[in-house]
Parts: C-alpha cells; structure tokens; sequence
C-alpha cells in the first residue's frame, strides 16, 4: 500500500530521536580519554583470617580505596552479599556471620566491587579465609614461583597519619604485588608502573601504629604461585637522609639560630636623688654664708645654695654611673636583635647562637 507524502515525512521524524539515543552515546562511553583515570581505585583488601568457618562465625573485611563509594562484597557460597559501612574516607569496613545455609568454605573467593558514581572497580581477595594449614596458598611456594630482585622503600621524614612511604619492587612481570605492613590493617597493591617494575604509596592513617623498624613483606604472585621478599630497610629517614634529600631543611628548621654580629658597651649615668641634690644645697649654702656680709651675704647664700644643688646632682650621677651590654645577631634571613646584659656576657662576633625567650643561648 502507498504511502502518502505527509504519513512519510512523519515516519522520517518519529524515527530521527533514535539515532542519538543509541549508537554516539554508547561509542562516547567507550571512547573517553578520562575513563580509566577516573575509574575508582582499590587500594588495598584483606579479611581476618579465622580458624574454623562454622555458623556463626564472624569474617571481618577491610577495603581501601577511593573515598564517597559504595563497597560490596560476594562471598562464594554465602547467601548474602555484604554491604560494608565507609568508617573513614577511603576506608571501607564490614563483617560478615555465617549462617546455616551457607556453603562456605577456605577455597571460597571473595569479590569486592566498589562503585562511584556509575564506574565500578573490582578487586578479588588473595587472602584465604582460614588461617594455618587450611590454606590454599601454602602449596604455591615451588620451583618456577614468581621472583623478587628488589624490594625498597623511599622512608618517611614522619610516620604519623598523613605522611607517605613510598615502595618499589622489581621482580617477575605481569605478576599482582602486596605488601603488608606490621603495625597497618590490611594489605595494599603495588601497580606495575613498567614491566617488572611495580611502585605504590601507601598513606599512613590514623589507626596505624608503625614503628621506625616495622616488619614490612611484599608477595608477588603469578600463575597460581606466590614469592614473599621482607624490606631490609627503616620505614623512618635518618636525619642525614633528610638533610640530602632537603638541603635546605634545616635553615627552615632553626628559625631561632643567629650568628653574633656586634657586642656594644653602653655607658648608663644614674640621676641624682633629693637626698644629693638637698645635700649639696645645704653644703654650698653654709660655704656661701661665710662670705661677705648684709646683702651680700645672703646673695652668696643663695648662688652656693644653687651651685651646691648642681654639684650634688652631678657627683651623685657620677657615683651611680653604670657600664650594659648590648649584643647584636643577625639571623639567616637577615633580620637583626639586640639583646641586653647588665654584665660582660662573654659573647663574642661570629659566634653561632640560638635566641631562646629573649635570651641567647650558644649553639
């Protein structure tokens, strides 16, 4: 049957919305620079380990990664999946009791999946869930396992909350990488970053009780096999260490230290008090009175009452006369401080100090 021009017209345009609706949006998703950098990470995922996995036994996991995600785990053979609650940002929590009707078992995989957004990452879990001889990994050890050549670490200026330890291993590529760290919750990964070449930070949080000398172990594994290496170095920089690494670190560090630049003796005249000043008043008004007579008499007692008042000051200010020291520093950054003493304080130009409550103090 025919179709008439408008009935025509109309299928072209009821059909037109579809096109953008399907194909560019889906080849857009696929096609997106910035995809994989914003994919959530999974930093880290590990479980406590348990003894026997009986009804009722509780299968505590933790999961690090990028934080404001929503975190669930599938257990094979569990009945449930479990939602883990985010305790701190990035750090994901949850515990699991088993039931009755569950089927699990040490073999069981365990499979996180955590989503931002609408992108979801998931990591499966290395760990088995019973500890000692039920575990599966302790066969993996054997001829052609996966090799460590090199396990180090760039040490921490600090370990506490906040700052960084920087790990690098070369070994067997296109291998998976843990380390765990003593003192740490969990196990975290290293990506490889180039072939056989796998580095990561780990970020101390707060709940971390890392000592300076902390055991840390790094497991690679490959092809259902596994290599364990221990770092043989301290977690903590050494003070030379620092210095290299920041030369100017402690300049910034001593924002007290000075070098002696002057030592200024200062002459300090003490004034006369009334007593002096009435003392040698009446001292040069009696030597005043001797001289001459009438009126002039008492002029003279007058002029030796003054003078005598003068002189009073002026011994007096001499007796009381006192000697201060002022010594000058200048700092790294320039600036200059005058510190007084009322004694020689033994100071001497160039001397390095340290002013410490308006005092100095040698370095």
């Amino acid at each position: 049957m025919p179709f008439s021009r408008q009935t025509l017209a109309a299928a072209v345009v009821a059909a037109l919305p579809l096109i953008p609706a399907t194909i560019p949006v889906t080849a857009h998703a696929q096609a997106h620079p910035r995809a994989e950098r914003l994919a959530p990470r999974i930093e880290g995922f590990n479980v406590d380990e348990v003894r026997h996995l009986d009804p009722g036994t509780e299968l505590n996991f933790d999961l690090y990664g990028s934080p404001g995600g929503a975190a669930t785990l599938r257990i094979d053979g569990a009945t449930r999946n479990l939602h883990m609650t985010e305790t701190s940002p990035g750090t994901y929590e949850g515990t699991y009791t088993i039931g009755v009707h569950d089927r699990i078992n040490p073999g069981s995989g365990v499979t996180a999946n955590l989503r931002v957004g609408n992108m979801v990452t998931t990591r499966v879990l290395s760990e088995s869930l019973v500890r000692g001889p039920g575990r599966d990994d302790d066969r993996g050890q054997v001829a052609g396992a996966p090799r460590v050549q090199r396990f180090d670490v760039q040490a921490s200026d600090d370990l506490n909350p906040g700052n960084e330890l920087r790990f690098n291993v070369a070994g067997t590529p296109g291998a998976k990488v843990e380390v765990q760290i003593a003192g740490s919750r969990g196990i975290f990964f290293l990506p490889e970053v180039r072939p056989g070449e796998y580095a990561g930070v780990y970020t101390i949080r707060r709940g971390d009780r890392i000592a300076p000398d902390a055991a840390v172990t790094a497991t690679i594994r490959a092809n259902g096999r596994y290599t364990t290496a221990t770092l043989s170095q301290p977690l903590l920089a050494s003070r030379g260490e620092r210095d290299r690494r920041d030369p100017a670190r402690v300049a910034r560090y001593c924002t007290n230290c000075a070098t002696v630049e002057a030592v200024n003796v200062v002459q300090v005249n003490g004034d006369g008090n009334y007593l002096g000043t009435l003392g040698g008043a009446a001292v040069g008004g009696l030597l005043g009175n001797q001289v001459g007579s009438g009126n002039g008499r008492t002029a003279a007692t007058v002029a030796g009452a003054v003078g005598g008042a003068l002189a009073g000051r002026q011994i007096e200010g001499r007796s009381r006369a006192s000697q201060r020291y002022e010594v000058v520093v200048r700092y790294a950054n320039g600036a200059t401080q005058t510190v007084s003493y009322d004694n020689d304080p033994g100071y001497r130009v160039g001397e390095n100090v340290k002013v410490t409550d308006g005092q100095l103090v040698r370095d």
